[in-house]
């Protein structure tokens, strides 16, 4: 009973420590949006540049933020963004966007990808956090 017992607290404490893993982190999606900052603005004060800024991103139609001249891609791609659709577009823009102007690579990294969503969710449309 005792190995049966022991076993199993082996396995809850793994999934736990896979769970914390998993988890997002605002912080670190901070630094990975480092590589957005030369197109991109977010928080209080933030402004369009090479591409919209993202304040309030979270279930934002795709083409509408407020004075940046989207590509005909994105203002017809039909998009709410979510976690799962931001997800699925930052590992490869223009395969999720054909037409898009946004000139990214992608991330692939499953963990930074989290983190970055985790970073730019927390901003409301007047770029306070939640």
């Amino acid at each position: 009973m005792k190995k049966l017992t022991l076993s199993a607290l082996v396995i809850i404490a793994s999934s736990a420590a896979v769970s914390a893993a998993l988890a997002q982190d605002a912080a670190a999606g901070k630094t990975s949006f480092n590589k957005c900052l030369a197109c991109h603005a977010i928080g209080e004060g933030a402004k369009n540049k090479v591409g919209p800024e993202l304040n309030g991103l979270d279930g934002r139609k795709s083409g509408t933020a407020e004075g940046y001249n989207y590509s005909d891609a994105n203002k017809n791609s039909g998009i709410t963004w979510n976690e799962a659709q931001f997800k699925e577009y930052i590992k490869d823009p223009k395969a999720k966007v054909p037409g898009t102007k946004m000139a990214f690579a992608g991330i692939k990294n499953e963990k930074e990808i989290n983190d970055l969503w985790a970073y730019v969710s927390q901003y409301d449309k007047d770029g306070k956090t939640k």
